[in-house]
């Protein structure tokens, strides 16, 4: 039998159960056949963070009660693909660990791989709203009911029942966004005005993960003008990255308005638009104009910008090209040029 040389391999010959989920952009599902691809070196990446593939893996094996969650940062080159040395590392001591046996792993072996993550230089720890989404959204994959935090937020984005927002639960606006069908989200659209800031920012850092109707892309757009007006730019951010996601054409529109008004497109906002929103960035007007904002801000890390932007497989080609057409002696070119003195110095 060939020895196992990937983690989809090892998964596979286990006869593991397995659901695999995106945690570096968005808290999305992740089709097994990226892992399969991407072990192999035939494919980058397509949600990068920070040089890295996000991946939360939840697993059972054999008997184990209860399906075990592995958070892992796979290290990522130059070009997006993976760089495997402490890949190949924690797939070694997995091995040692179930004594080279798969095909049959008792209790005692499954008590062992979930504590594998000790000490694991590829283990990481999600935020707590990557956290609550993850688990809305594999409680509904398994067919499982949601939290008991739900009904309270359910009741007070309805308008139909008088809550204390601070009563809310984080997890139970999770279930919520998850769950959300259209009538819902046309009765939070109506509300959105009316909800405090704190309740406005946890909600915004969940549905970046979701995608939802242009009447509450609507909704966020205009909530998030109001308070750009007021100078809160932190919930104009947390706006422009609740949207990210949306696959909305009006979104696209709001990120094209943001960045042709220069006091709009500040730092914050720039990171807001790469980190949750960079599918707008797919655009031959808006990449460009992007950059150009990114380069005249002095408050920006350009290169890593670029650098993280460039990650995305969809996006590499188009920002090299945006980078190689920018005007001589344009801002774009000036930090070039600074990037590449840093890096001859």
């Amino acid at each position: 039998m060939q020895p196992i040389q990937t983690l989809d391999e090892f998964f596979t010959r286990s006869g593991a159960e397995v659901s695999l989920y995106h945690m570096g952009r968005h808290v999305t599902p992740c089709p097994r056949s990226t892992l399969t691809t991407f072990e192999r070196g035939e494919m980058a990446w397509p949600e990068p963070w920070q040089g890295q593939a996000r991946l939360a893996i939840m697993f059972r094996l054999g008997d184990m009660p209860e399906p075990a969650i592995w958070f892992l940062a796979l290290p990522l080159d130059e070009q997006g693909l993976l760089a495997p040395a402490q890949r190949d590392a924690f797939l070694n001591r997995l091995l040692e660990t179930l004594g080279r046996t798969v095909s049959q792993v008792g209790r005692e072996e499954t008590a062992d791989v979930e504590h594998l993550m000790k000490d694991n230089p590829l283990a990481f720890t999600p935020n707590v709203t990557f956290q609550a989404m993850l688990n809305a959204r594999a409680t509904q994959d398994r067919g499982l009911t949601a939290s008991q935090h739900l009904e309270p937020v359910e009741a007070y984005f309805s308008g139909q029942q008088a809550i204390d927002w601070q009563a809310l639960g984080l997890q139970g606006i999770a279930d919520y966004v998850i769950r959300m069908d259209p009538s819902d989200a046309e009765a939070l659209a109506f509300r959105l005005t009316k909800l405090p800031t704190a309740v406005i920012h946890s909600l915004c850092y969940c549905l970046e993960h979701q995608t939802f109707s242009d009447t509450l892309v609507s909704a966020l757009r205009l909530r998030g003008e109001t308070a750009a007006q007021q100078g809160d730019v932190e919930t104009l951010s947390a706006c422009i990255r609740a949207v990210g996601n949306a696959d909305s054409a009006e979104a696209g529109e709001w990120y094209s308005a943001l960045l042709t008004d220069t006091a709009a497109s500040g730092p914050d906002v720039l990171a807001a638009m790469a980190g949750r929103g960079w599918q707008y960035l797919e655009d031959g007007d808006r990449l460009p104009l992007f950059l150009q904002r990114l380069a005249e801000d002095e408050r920006t890390d350009f290169a890593n910008a670029v650098r993280d932007l460039a990650l995305i497989p969809r996006l590499r080609l188009p920002v090299m090209m945006a980078l190689r057409d920018a005007p001589e002696e344009s801002p774009i070119q000036r930090r070039l040029a600074m990037m590449m003195s840093q890096r001859n110095a």
